[in-house]
């Protein structure tokens, strides 16, 4: 593949996007891209005033975008109901679902409204959630769904019996289990998809080492700040930018013969930074069996069904 830029996503004109946590960061810098090609885009964040000021800077950048906030806390599956309910009371198919929003490396276990670990519960569980409620429109339009990992998935295990990290808590597994768990997420989807005939196209895609405010938002302890202070030492010349790390998220977004099941992210030294293209799937995110039995709990959990 040659160095897929922004210049090569197709016109966007008619279809409608939303994507999580686009109030900042990734999130926003995909959402500006999307506008700018003529999606739809929907602001799915927390924080009114940040969504306000977000739908001002793409009008802003791009004249006369289609651009709209619309709140949605992943933190509280009451949320994410009323979210899913607004837009199946519309009744307007979904083209494209960006599950971006996450929170990383939180010091100490914190909880959800529902009670659920705090990265778990919203970087995962929340957007497993929001996308079986959606399910719906997002068959009717055969949908692209995005879901976003990371390098530290790698690293990851689920653990089945303790999926909430109710005892043993530890700031970095924990983290590495989401996005493994998001990972899984794309891949079993799209094999209940297939099963299903659902249409949907699911993948998954991860920034590299972007610099977004994503370290900062979640080490704020002592320890945790020596963590951000070396990942800043290194952010110079390991890392990229938001606009940069939020490429191989259009790419799974937009590209228009992405396979099934593809899993995108930064192909130079480590999938730190570098152009978008294929990323490494390690061997734990293949397992049928553990997908299939995080998805059944997954059910279980958030009370949602697919069907």
């Amino acid at each position: 593949m040659t160095h897929w830029t922004t210049h090569d996503i197709p016109d966007q004109t008619g279809k409608l996007a939303i994507v999580t946590g686009a109030t900042g960061g990734l999130g926003l810098e995909t959402a500006l891209v999307l506008a700018s090609k003529g999606a739809e885009v929907v602001l799915a964040a927390r924080n009114p005033s940040k969504g306000a000021e977000a739908v001002r800077l793409i009008r802003e950048r791009h004249a006369g975008a289609n651009v709209r906030f619309d709140p949605l806390d992943l933190g509280d599956l009451a949320s994410v109901e009323a979210f899913a309910a607004r837009h199946l009371s519309d009744g307007r198919p979904i083209d494209i679902l960006i599950n971006n929003a996450g929170i990383m490396a939180l010091p100490t276990r914190q909880t959800t409204a529902d009670g659920f670990e705090m990265q778990f519960g919203t970087n995962y569980l929340s957007h497993f959630a929001l996308t079986g409620r959606l399910l719906p429109l997002l068959t009717a339009a055969k949908a692209r769904v995005v879901q976003l990992s990371s390098i530290a998935h790698r690293g990851g295990r689920i653990r089945l019996d303790n999926l909430n990290s109710q005892s043993g808590y530890s700031a970095w597994p924990v983290y590495q289990q989401s996005k493994l768990a998001m990972l899984m997420f794309a891949l079993e989807l799209q094999r209940r998809s297939d099963a299903q005939n659902w249409g949907l196209t699911s993948l998954a895609a991860h920034p590299g080492f972007a610099r977004t405010d994503l370290i900062a938002n979640g080490h704020v302890d002592g320890r945790s700040s020596l963590f951000s202070r070396g990942a800043r030492l290194i952010e110079g010349f390991m890392s990229h930018s938001a606009a940069d790390g939020a490429l191989p998220i259009l790419m799974a977004a937009t590209l228009p013969d992405a396979a099934p099941g593809a899993y995108y992210g930064p192909v130079g030294f480590q999938e730190m930074k570098g152009r978008p293209g294929p990323a490494v799937v390690k061997p734990q995110a293949r397992d049928a069996d553990v997908a299939r039995r995080l998805w059944i709990e997954s059910e279980r959990l958030t009370g949602v069904r697919y069907g």
